[in-house]
């Protein structure tokens, strides 16, 4: 079987001095490819160095993280450019996130706005961060609707109607699930019945949101069939329908 991280952060300094050794762990899991979502510019250089290492196996973003966007926004955006031509599979991480504050909303509505500019121009999908901002990134969506975009709302939360919504926007839309699935209590498990599995993304957001049983440890790419096989379960279907249907899917988005 063959599997797709979606969405990690090897580079992390979480992982500093073990980068190699979690990209050895992950490839003997089955997990040939790992898609870094990139923050800002303080640790690009690290994801770019780590990507050269492992060519075609570890493959960078490039984007401005909401929670990263400050008054000085433009600047880092514009810094984006320099590396635009290192392989670069996707804009993002990008999006909105008011959990901790809205000091900056309007700053990263603006920011998510060109960064989704940036991707139609780039003729790249878009990998989406949300978290409590839902009513303004459709606003925001739909004003941007006409630029034909493509790509996934990572760590999806949301539910069925929320990925419908999604979809009636219009566009190739997907949603990445990780270890959430797995929390005990997580309404996400009910959820994902209803979301067709070729619309379903895997991923990791490691070295956060670590799956059951290994919750409280450092989360990684290796345990990416631990997601795919929980997903399974939920969906009622093999684990190698998983890992074939959400590769085959991760490869399209993201021209893998």
């Amino acid at each position: 079987m063959e599997f797709i991280d979606t969405h990690t952060h090897t580079y992390d300094e979480a992982f500093a001095g073990c980068e190699d050794e979690i990209v050895a762990r992950a490839l003997a899991a089955g997990v040939s490819v790992q898609l870094q979502a990139d923050v800002d510019s303080r640790e690009r250089e690290r994801m770019f160095a780590l990507a050269e290492r492992h060519p075609g196996v570890v493959r960078p973003m490039l984007g401005l993280y909401p929670g990263s966007v400050d008054r000085d926004w433009r600047r880092e955006i514009d810094a984006m450019e320099a590396w635009r031509g290192r392989g670069i599979v996707a804009v993002g991480e990008i999006g909105l996130d008011y959990h901790y504050g809205a000091e900056f909303k309007r700053e990263q509505q603006e920011a998510f706005r060109v960064q989704l500019e940036l991707a139609a121009a780039w003729d790249l999908p878009v990998n989406i961060h949300l978290r409590e901002a839902t009513e303004d990134f459709f606003a925001i969506l739909g004003e941007c609707r006409h630029l034909g975009l493509r790509g996934n709302l990572h760590a999806f939360s949301g539910s069925a109607e929320t990925f419908e919504r999604l979809l009636r926007l219009g566009g190739d839309w997907y949603v990445g699930i990780g270890g959430v699935l797995t929390f005990k209590k997580a309404s996400l498990a009910e959820t994902v019945r209803h979301i067709p599995l070729e619309r379903i993304l895997l991923e990791t957001d490691a070295p956060y949101l670590t799956p059951a049983p290994h919750r409280g440890e450092r989360n990684e790419s290796a345990y990416i069939p631990l997601i795919a096989a929980f997903l399974a379960e939920r969906k009622g279907v093999s684990v190698e329908e998983v890992a074939a249907v959400t590769t085959g899917n991760a490869k399209r988005l993201f021209a893998l």
